[in-house]
């Protein structure tokens, strides 16, 4: 996604904070949104995570893991059993997350965005929680 422009809110009409769950040492020092994707009683079953972000001083210690299975425990609350998400193909490092937390990949948009002057795939993958 391109970096919010300065000054931009972070929450808003269509990103409220019930939607997010953070995490927190003395300041917040990272999030994940979670949401229902669509709006349809027919896509009851699913959230989706949509921004998951971890304070560079913090990566690496267990923090994304944390967010990650807080926000698919949070999805079964809801009544959920199936969490996806969206990934950039070249952000190794939070693919490498997603696997090891059990996502796998279901598709790829291939060539989705047009970013820093090169094309990149979109790739989705999910999870089943219970």
């Amino acid at each position: 996604m391109p970096r919010p422009r300065p000054g931009a809110r972070f929450f808003g009409p269509n990103h409220s904070p019930d939607q997010f769950l953070v995490a927190t040492r003395r300041k917040v020092i990272g999030y994940v949104r979670l949401v229902q994707p669509t709006p349809y009683p027919s896509g009851a079953h699913v959230r989706q995570i949509q921004g998951l972000a971890v304070d560079p001083a913090e990566q690496g210690r267990g923090v994304g893991r944390a967010l990650l299975e807080a926000a698919c425990a949070e999805a079964a609350r809801q009544g959920a059993w199936r969490v996806t998400l969206r990934v950039l193909s070249g952000n190794t490092s939070a693919r490498r997350l997603y696997e090891s937390a059990g996502f796998v990949v279901e598709g790829v948009l291939s060539a989705e965005f047009h970013i820093e002057g090169s094309y990149v795939d979109d790739v989705l993958m999910a999870r089943r929680v219970d």
